[in-house]
Protein backbone atom coordinates (compact mmCIF):
# COMPACT_ATOMS: atom_id res chain seq x y z
CA UNK A 1 0.00 0.00 0.00
CA UNK A 2 1.11 3.72 -1.27
CA UNK A 3 1.25 5.78 1.95
CA UNK A 4 3.28 9.07 3.13
CA UNK A 5 4.17 9.98 6.64
CA UNK A 6 3.87 13.45 8.16
CA UNK A 7 5.05 14.06 11.81
CA UNK A 8 5.30 16.78 13.83
CA UNK A 9 9.20 18.30 12.87
CA UNK A 10 11.04 17.04 15.88
CA UNK A 11 13.71 14.94 15.84
CA UNK A 12 12.22 12.24 17.98
CA UNK A 13 9.05 12.69 15.83
CA UNK A 14 11.20 11.50 12.70
CA UNK A 15 12.27 8.50 14.89
CA UNK A 16 8.73 7.24 15.40
CA UNK A 17 8.32 7.30 11.79
CA UNK A 18 10.63 4.68 11.39
CA UNK A 19 9.47 2.55 14.23
CA UNK A 20 5.61 2.91 12.62
CA UNK A 21 7.17 1.94 9.19
CA UNK A 22 8.76 -1.46 11.12
CA UNK A 23 5.52 -1.63 13.19
CA UNK A 24 3.50 -2.27 9.92
CA UNK A 25 6.02 -3.69 7.68
CA UNK A 26 5.90 -1.01 5.32
CA UNK A 27 8.15 1.43 3.10
CA UNK A 28 6.64 4.86 3.43
CA UNK A 29 6.64 6.85 -0.16
CA UNK A 30 8.14 9.83 1.88
CA UNK A 31 8.02 11.30 5.18
CA UNK A 32 7.32 15.41 5.46
CA UNK A 33 6.73 17.40 8.37
CA UNK A 34 3.66 18.37 8.99
CA UNK A 35 3.84 22.15 7.78
CA UNK A 36 5.52 20.82 4.31
CA UNK A 37 2.56 18.20 3.45
CA UNK A 38 0.36 18.88 0.22
CA UNK A 39 -2.53 17.52 -1.34
CA UNK A 40 -1.83 14.42 -2.52
CA UNK A 41 -3.71 11.20 -4.41
CA UNK A 42 -1.55 8.65 -1.72
CA UNK A 43 -2.91 8.17 1.58
CA UNK A 44 -1.35 10.08 4.50
CA UNK A 45 -0.91 8.83 7.49
CA UNK A 46 0.05 11.08 10.58
CA UNK A 47 2.56 9.71 12.95
CA UNK A 48 2.38 10.93 16.50
CA UNK A 49 5.47 11.49 18.44
CA UNK A 50 5.95 9.03 21.50
CA UNK A 51 8.99 9.42 23.15
CA UNK A 52 9.35 6.02 24.79
CA UNK A 53 9.23 4.56 20.69
CA UNK A 54 12.00 7.47 19.32
CA UNK A 55 14.34 5.86 22.42
CA UNK A 56 14.03 2.47 21.27
CA UNK A 57 15.25 3.41 17.77
CA UNK A 58 17.62 5.59 19.17
CA UNK A 59 19.31 2.71 21.51
CA UNK A 60 19.17 0.05 18.26
CA UNK A 61 20.91 2.76 15.86
CA UNK A 62 23.55 3.65 18.73
CA UNK A 63 23.78 -0.08 19.46
CA UNK A 64 24.54 -0.84 15.79
CA UNK A 65 26.73 1.64 14.88
CA UNK A 66 27.91 4.88 17.14
CA UNK A 67 28.69 7.17 13.68
CA UNK A 68 25.52 6.41 12.32
CA UNK A 69 23.96 7.38 15.51
CA UNK A 70 26.11 10.23 15.16
CA UNK A 71 25.27 11.14 11.26
CA UNK A 72 21.19 10.11 11.54
CA UNK A 73 21.17 12.98 14.35
CA UNK A 74 23.20 15.32 12.54
CA UNK A 75 21.82 15.00 8.99
CA UNK A 76 18.35 15.80 10.97
CA UNK A 77 19.77 19.11 11.49
CA UNK A 78 20.77 19.70 7.98
CA UNK A 79 18.95 21.31 4.73
CA UNK A 80 19.49 18.20 2.74
CA UNK A 81 16.65 17.69 -0.22
CA UNK A 82 14.35 14.78 0.76
CA UNK A 83 16.19 14.84 4.44
CA UNK A 84 14.24 12.20 6.32
CA UNK A 85 13.58 9.67 3.23
CA UNK A 86 17.42 9.84 2.31
CA UNK A 87 17.73 9.44 6.82
CA UNK A 88 15.05 6.51 6.67
CA UNK A 89 17.08 4.70 3.83
CA UNK A 90 20.62 4.99 5.98
CA UNK A 91 18.70 3.40 9.25
CA UNK A 92 16.70 0.86 6.77
CA UNK A 93 20.10 -0.21 5.54
CA UNK A 94 21.98 -0.08 8.85
CA UNK A 95 19.10 -2.34 10.54
CA UNK A 96 19.47 -4.96 7.26
CA UNK A 97 22.92 -4.92 6.57
CA UNK A 98 25.17 -3.93 9.36
CA UNK A 99 27.66 -0.61 9.52
CA UNK A 100 30.24 -2.50 7.06
CA UNK A 101 28.66 -0.42 4.57
CA UNK A 102 29.48 2.95 6.70
CA UNK A 103 33.26 2.38 5.57
CA UNK A 104 32.24 3.04 2.15
CA UNK A 105 31.93 6.91 1.46
CA UNK A 106 30.78 6.40 -2.23
CA UNK A 107 28.04 4.28 -0.84
CA UNK A 108 24.47 5.95 -2.61
CA UNK A 109 22.87 5.72 0.53
CA UNK A 110 25.44 6.97 2.90
CA UNK A 111 27.19 9.17 -0.08
CA UNK A 112 24.17 12.20 0.51
CA UNK A 113 24.27 11.92 3.96
CA UNK A 114 27.48 12.83 4.39
CA UNK A 115 27.84 15.63 2.21
CA UNK A 116 25.21 16.99 3.97
CA UNK A 117 26.92 17.01 7.16
CA UNK A 118 30.00 18.32 5.89
CA UNK A 119 28.10 21.36 4.79
CA UNK A 120 26.60 21.65 7.96
CA UNK A 121 29.80 21.39 9.69
CA UNK A 122 31.28 24.18 7.54
CA UNK A 123 28.35 26.62 8.30
CA UNK A 124 28.72 26.18 12.01
CA UNK A 125 32.44 26.35 11.92
CA UNK A 126 32.06 29.82 9.50
CA UNK A 127 29.81 31.18 12.05
CA UNK A 128 31.75 30.76 15.32
CA UNK A 129 33.62 33.35 13.49
CA UNK A 130 30.78 35.50 11.47
CA UNK A 131 28.55 36.21 14.62
CA UNK A 132 27.95 39.69 15.56
CA UNK A 133 26.78 40.20 19.31
CA UNK A 134 25.58 43.43 20.57
CA UNK A 135 25.11 44.70 23.92
CA UNK A 136 21.17 45.26 25.12
CA UNK A 137 21.55 45.98 29.08
CA UNK A 138 24.07 43.64 30.00
CA UNK A 139 22.74 41.16 27.78
CA UNK A 140 24.45 40.12 24.34
CA UNK A 141 22.10 39.29 21.53
CA UNK A 142 22.89 38.25 17.96
CA UNK A 143 21.50 36.78 14.61
CA UNK A 144 22.10 34.58 12.29
CA UNK A 145 20.57 33.45 8.84
CA UNK A 146 21.85 29.95 7.91
CA UNK A 147 21.16 27.35 5.77
CA UNK A 148 21.19 24.57 8.15
CA UNK A 149 19.89 24.47 12.06
CA UNK A 150 23.31 24.78 13.27
CA UNK A 151 22.20 25.91 16.57
CA UNK A 152 23.04 22.82 18.01
CA UNK A 153 26.30 22.83 17.26
CA UNK A 154 27.20 26.08 18.35
CA UNK A 155 25.69 25.83 21.78
CA UNK A 156 29.04 24.48 22.89
CA UNK A 157 31.16 26.90 21.47
CA UNK A 158 29.59 30.10 22.69
CA UNK A 159 28.50 29.55 25.92
CA UNK A 160 32.21 27.82 26.47
CA UNK A 161 33.45 31.28 25.56
CA UNK A 162 30.67 33.66 27.24
CA UNK A 163 30.43 31.61 30.29
CA UNK A 164 29.96 34.27 32.90
CA UNK A 165 27.54 36.37 30.32
CA UNK A 166 23.83 36.49 29.48
CA UNK A 167 23.66 35.92 25.87
CA UNK A 168 20.65 34.50 22.79
CA UNK A 169 21.36 34.11 19.52
CA UNK A 170 18.17 33.99 16.64
CA UNK A 171 18.28 31.80 13.85
CA UNK A 172 15.98 34.26 11.37
CA UNK A 173 15.80 31.05 8.99
CA UNK A 174 14.53 28.04 11.16
CA UNK A 175 13.26 30.93 13.98
CA UNK A 176 14.64 29.69 16.72
CA UNK A 177 16.98 30.91 19.42
CA UNK A 178 20.08 30.11 21.53
CA UNK A 179 19.19 30.92 25.49
CA UNK A 180 22.25 30.91 27.93
CA UNK A 181 22.16 32.47 31.64
CA UNK A 182 23.15 31.39 34.91
CA UNK A 183 25.41 28.29 33.28
CA UNK A 184 22.31 26.94 31.39
CA UNK A 185 21.74 27.05 27.48
CA UNK A 186 18.38 26.13 26.05
CA UNK A 187 17.33 25.95 22.08
CA UNK A 188 13.66 27.35 21.86
CA UNK A 189 11.42 28.36 19.04
CA UNK A 190 10.89 32.13 18.66
CA UNK A 191 8.26 32.70 15.71
CA UNK A 192 8.84 36.72 15.87
CA UNK A 193 12.16 38.81 16.82
CA UNK A 194 12.91 41.74 16.04
CA UNK A 195 16.32 43.34 17.57
CA UNK A 196 16.04 46.62 19.29
CA UNK A 197 17.71 49.23 17.86
CA UNK A 198 21.20 50.44 19.40
CA UNK A 199 21.46 52.93 22.19
CA UNK A 200 24.68 55.50 22.57
CA UNK A 201 27.18 53.08 24.18
CA UNK A 202 26.61 50.28 21.40
CA UNK A 203 26.12 52.80 18.46
CA UNK A 204 29.66 53.54 19.92
CA UNK A 205 31.12 50.02 19.98
CA UNK A 206 29.73 49.72 16.17
CA UNK A 207 31.71 52.53 14.77
CA UNK A 208 34.59 51.55 16.20
CA UNK A 209 34.63 47.83 15.04
CA UNK A 210 33.76 49.27 11.11
CA UNK A 211 36.22 51.54 11.47
CA UNK A 212 38.79 48.83 12.97
CA UNK A 213 37.52 46.85 10.06
CA UNK A 214 37.83 49.43 7.65
CA UNK A 215 41.10 50.67 8.30
CA UNK A 216 43.13 47.30 8.71
CA UNK A 217 42.24 47.05 4.42
CA UNK A 218 45.73 46.73 2.46
CA UNK A 219 45.17 48.69 -1.08
CA UNK A 220 47.51 46.53 -3.16
CA UNK A 221 45.98 43.48 -1.05
CA UNK A 222 42.15 44.26 -2.20
CA UNK A 223 41.05 40.60 -3.44
CA UNK A 224 37.07 40.55 -3.83
CA UNK A 225 37.11 36.91 -5.09
CA UNK A 226 39.00 35.77 -2.07
CA UNK A 227 36.88 37.60 0.25
CA UNK A 228 33.78 36.04 -1.18
CA UNK A 229 35.57 33.09 -0.82
CA UNK A 230 36.34 33.47 2.99
CA UNK A 231 33.64 35.24 3.97
CA UNK A 232 30.55 34.49 1.44
CA UNK A 233 28.56 36.89 1.03
CA UNK A 234 25.01 35.44 2.31
CA UNK A 235 26.75 35.73 5.78
CA UNK A 236 27.05 39.78 5.56
CA UNK A 237 23.25 40.71 6.43
CA UNK A 238 24.08 39.77 9.98
CA UNK A 239 27.63 41.37 10.19
CA UNK A 240 28.44 44.88 11.49
CA UNK A 241 31.03 45.89 9.09
CA UNK A 242 28.86 45.48 6.14
CA UNK A 243 26.21 48.20 7.17
CA UNK A 244 25.67 51.63 6.68
CA UNK A 245 25.48 54.79 8.58
CA UNK A 246 22.08 54.22 9.77
CA UNK A 247 22.67 51.16 11.14
CA UNK A 248 25.37 52.99 13.74
CA UNK A 249 22.76 55.62 15.09
CA UNK A 250 21.08 55.78 18.11
CA UNK A 251 17.37 54.73 18.66
CA UNK A 252 17.80 54.40 14.38
CA UNK A 253 17.23 51.17 12.36
CA UNK A 254 16.69 48.32 14.39
CA UNK A 255 18.08 44.70 12.81
CA UNK A 256 18.87 46.43 9.01
CA UNK A 257 20.02 43.91 7.00
CA UNK A 258 22.91 44.79 5.04
CA UNK A 259 23.14 45.88 1.26
CA UNK A 260 24.19 43.30 -1.56
CA UNK A 261 27.45 44.92 -1.90
CA UNK A 262 29.38 46.05 0.85
CA UNK A 263 29.79 50.02 1.43
CA UNK A 264 33.36 51.84 0.97
CA UNK A 265 34.96 54.12 2.96
CA UNK A 266 36.08 57.41 1.27
CA UNK A 267 36.58 55.62 -1.94
CA UNK A 268 39.01 53.05 -0.03
CA UNK A 269 37.70 49.16 -0.35
CA UNK A 270 36.87 47.44 3.00
CA UNK A 271 39.21 44.94 4.42
CA UNK A 272 39.19 41.39 2.46
CA UNK A 273 38.05 39.33 5.92
CA UNK A 274 37.63 40.25 9.40
CA UNK A 275 38.68 39.01 12.80
CA UNK A 276 37.01 36.46 14.43
CA UNK A 277 34.03 37.81 15.96
CA UNK A 278 32.49 41.13 17.58
CA UNK A 279 32.71 41.47 21.46
CA UNK A 280 31.35 44.39 22.88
Amino acid sequence: MDVLYTYDGSFDGFLCCIFESYLHRETPLDILPEEDAGPTLFEVRAIPTDPARAQRVARKVAALSGEAASLLRRGFLTCMDQRELRLYRLTVKLLRDGPRFLRDHADETLLPVLKAVRNLEGEAHLLRGFVRFSEYSGVLAGEIEPKNHVLPLLRAHFCARFPNEQFFLYDRTHREALLYANGRAVIAPLEHFQMAAPDNAEAAYRRLWKRFYDTIAIRERYNPRCRRTQMPMRYWNTMTEFQDEQYFIPGGEAGKPAPLSPPERDGEPSAVSAPAAQVP
